[in-house]
């Protein structure tokens, strides 16, 4: 979903904006502003997404499933 349609514009995405700390963005078009605005200059920067973390495994192992018969 790197490079989905559907991205919900939001200024933490935006090739635009800088962050300054947790909660805000400095846009180079409009100055401070908090990490959920988002304007109609807004441009998705894909390297600027967090990915979500691995699935945890859904299935308990126990050590006789890793012998060998």
């Amino acid at each position: 979903m790197l490079f989905d349609k559907n991205i919900l514009p939001a200024c933490a995405l935006c090739e635009h904006g800088s962050p300054i700390n947790e909660d805000t963005i400095l846009c180079h078009k409009h100055g401070p502003v908090a990490i959920t605005d988002s304007c109609r200059s807004f441009k998705y920067d894909p390297l600027l997404r967090v990915p979500k973390g691995p699935a945890a495994p859904s299935k308990k192992f126990k050590p006789e499933d890793f012998e060998l018969e």
